[in-house]
């Protein structure tokens, strides 16, 4: 494989861990593992340039779930793993956020909301009818109940007047986050290496010899935080689920400040700044986002163009200035899997595009998992 001594020796040899994925649940796998064994040699490798999945492709979403997305996740769910699977988002989150700093993040807490159409009036009247039983049910993760009925004041089209709040939910800039996570990883000795695609692996019981198209290794644990392309690798129950995004020129005059859901989240928005994010509608076409293919398509394109104009931006002329897909990873259930594949080989994936929120503390997870 063309490797010298001194990028064998300095890169691949006596490795303790190796964890595919340098995406957030990677990176804080890796500073979890050096802060509970500051001596171990720590290899992470990344296919792209950038972390690939959607780290660096995400909304920056830092939220919790809309009052209609957990109340769906209570027909597969019961209570109780519903509470906890918010409870991961608001610890995780809280972990992002004291690691790097809201300066670093920057964080902005302009609340959470989600919106309803005119048509979809008896939507939200039958999730008001249940908004004071699933505060009651958060009350214990939130310290309040999270969700409040506010008017819509931010210049909407054909939507209903009232809309439900959690005030405590925020977003973050994407980039500069995984760039100060980067940078926290960095300061300690662990090394990244990009453009490796991994292969595949075998565990021999005293460690793992892994394959990648670059060169072979061996360490003595190993870890996969690959989300939504870890189906092959680790043959669970993982979806790949591409999200489409794009990014409108600045708005003269922008009413809208915070981060919004729609259609169960299906779809969804924030502010940039002056410029508006706007991202979604998967349910267009379930079966062809089940990719691990980066990509637009036309039908969602022109949907999400078409509700950007009618109902977020009513009135206005703007460009599309950015247009990017990511991948996710989900299933049947939301809990991620955290699991053991073999004596040394252990997998935090399928974090069923609740990343930002959930990455850091899945990454602590499956860095204990291995330590076990």
């Amino acid at each position: 494989m063309n490797l010298s001594y001194w990028e064998i020796r300095s890169w691949l040899a006596d490795l303790d861990f190796c964890i595919i994925g340098s995406g957030i649940t990677g990176l804080s796998c890796a500073l979890e593992l050096q802060r509970q064994q500051p001596g171990a040699r720590i290899l992470l490798l990344e296919r792209g340039t950038f972390p690939q999945g959607a780290s660096t492709k995400n909304a920056g979403f830092a939220c919790f779930g809309s009052l209609t997305e957990i109340l769906e996740d209570l027909q597969t769910h019961t209570e109780e793993e519903v509470q906890q699977l918010v409870a991961r988002r608001v610890k995780g989150i809280a972990l992002l956020r004291e690691r790097l700093g809201d300066e670093a993040l920057d964080f902005r807490q302009y609340g959470g909301f989600e919106l309803f159409q005119l048509r979809e009036a008896a939507v939200q009247e039958a999730a008001l009818e249940e908004l004071d039983r699933v505060n009651r049910m958060l009350v214990p993760v939130f310290g309040r109940p999270p969700f409040e009925v506010r008017e819509n004041t931010f210049g909407l089209a054909q939507t209903l007047p009232r809309l439900v709040c959690n005030p405590q939910e925020g977003q973050i800039d994407t980039g500069r986050a995984m760039q100060a996570l980067l940078t926290r990883v960095r300061e300690n000795p662990i090394q990244i290496l990009n453009g490796v695609q991994f292969r595949d692996y075998e565990d021999q019981g005293s460690g793992v010899w892994i394959r990648t198209d670059q060169f072979e290794c061996r360490a003595r644990k190993l870890l996969l935080a690959t989300n939504g392309f870890a189906r092959k690798q680790t043959g669970l129950e993982v979806q790949p689920a591409r999200a489409q995004v794009l990014v409108t020129s600045p708005v003269d005059g922008l009413k809208i400040r915070g981060s919004f859901h729609m259609e169960k989240g299906y779809y969804y928005f924030r502010n940039v700044g002056n410029r508006v994010l706007f991202g979604g509608g998967r349910n267009l076409d379930k079966e062809g986002e089940t990719t691990e293919a980066f990509g637009q398509t036309d039908l969602i394109q022109a949907r999400l163009e078409e509700l950007l104009s009618e109902v977020i931006l009513p009135g206005k002329k703007v460009n599309i200035e950015y247009r990017w897909s990511g991948i996710m990873g989900v299933g049947p259930q939301k809990k991620p899997l955290l699991q053991n594949l073999s004596a040394n080989v252990s997998c935090g994936v399928r974090l069923g595009g609740m990343g930002v929120a959930i990455g850091s503390h899945v990454g602590a997870e499956l860095a204990q998992l291995a330590l076990n």
